[in-house]
């Protein structure tokens, strides 16, 4: 009786034993990587074994096998769904399939700052997402598909606000460009279009001038100034004649100083050749600059060039005797500037 009892008692302390190293494979710690969490990609139209060869190849569970068997008795195997999803460091087997069959993602945050192509835009979120860039320039050199948003593909970029947008991974170029397109609606208020109004632009207009008043300087403090001056110029008829649209037309964003021979460079967006606004932005300009040239105040002001300092900052003028003064004034200075810094180069 005595043997009966203990045998019964090591096959209780075995069964324990299975029990306890099986709960604890299944619920217990079983990541494989040393960072406090880590993203696991499931492409579009992966089966549950590319799947296991991922997890395997990342190293993102310590016994994949495990995973599997489970896996397959919660019926994972048969749901497996595309996306981003960021495993914790520490999680346990069973966490990690009750994310991946839930399907919950963990959203790509799009931080969007100062783009200027097109190409910049579909290299971004061809970096940071499943679609490939090619799918994203298609989209954005398609008149007829950006018709239904009341763009081209010269205005297409000004449905980019800067901002940060939080994005599935998994999304569709279309379905991003929805999104930034709604945010953009969202972005100009009613007041926002009342001021724009007020200025005789559309919202793509004054994106499109706050675009060039974005290339021309990053202080803040002159930003609503430099609007002014082409706003004026606008008003009187003159030709904006700025610098970044030559530069946008070229597409060589590494010129320092606008020669004459640029700005003969023949283009729809040289405001040196032809009046008004070009067709398109020049950038997409931050949230800051186009409150700027929204609330532009109102001056006599025609001409701006940048102060003979390296503070970054214009000086005015309302009559062009005045800003050639300016304009000498700098160019004077950039001169000794450039050969002061060329012989501080050499002695290097």
């Amino acid at each position: 009786m005595a043997s009966v009892k203990k045998t019964s008692f090591t096959i209780f302390i075995v069964l324990a034993a299975i029990v306890t190293f099986v709960a604890w494979r299944i619920f217990g710690s079983n990541t494989d990587f040393a960072e406090s969490r880590k993203s696991f990609y499931i492409q579009t139209g992966s089966n549950f074994d590319e799947v296991i060869s991922q997890l395997a190849e990342q190293k993102i569970l310590k016994n994949p096998g495990t995973f599997k068997l489970l896996a397959h008795q919660l019926k994972y195997d048969a749901n497996v769904k595309a996306g981003r999803y960021v495993i914790e460091n520490g999680a346990s087997i069973f966490k990690v399939i009750k994310v991946l069959k839930a399907g919950r993602q963990t959203p790509v945050n799009l931080v969007i700052t100062k783009l200027r192509t097109k190409e910049d835009l579909a290299q971004k979120i061809g970096n940071n997402f499943e679609c490939d860039s090619s799918a994203v320039i298609a989209l954005l050199n398609n008149n007829d598909s950006l018709l239904h948003y009341g763009l081209d593909t010269n205005t297409a970029m000004t449905a980019v606000i800067p901002n940060t947008y939080a994005i599935l991974w998994n999304t569709s170029a279309l379905k991003i460009f929805k999104k930034l397109f709604t945010e953009q609606e969202k972005f100009w208020t009613t007041e926002r279009k009342k001021k724009a109004a007020t200025l005789n632009l559309s919202p793509k207009q004054l994106y499109i001038l706050a675009s060039i008043v974005e290339e021309e300087s990053n202080k803040d403090e002159d930003k609503g100034k430099i609007a002014s001056v082409y706003l004026n110029r606008l008003q009187t008829g003159m030709r904006l004649s700025a610098d970044p649209t030559v530069i946008f037309a070229l597409k060589d964003f590494s010129i320092r100083r606008v020669y004459r021979k640029y700005t003969e460079f023949p283009s729809p967006y040289n405001t040196y050749l032809y009046n008004g606004l070009p067709p398109g932005p020049v950038c997409t300009p931050s949230i800051k600059t186009i409150d700027a040239v929204l609330d532009a105040p109102k001056t006599n002001y025609l001409y701006f060039v940048a102060q003979p300092n390296l503070t970054g900052y214009s000086n005015f003028a309302t009559t062009y005797k005045e800003h050639m003064m300016f304009a000498k004034q700098y160019q004077q200075w950039l001169t000794e500037y450039l050969k002061a810094k060329e012989t501080i180069d050499s002695l290097k």
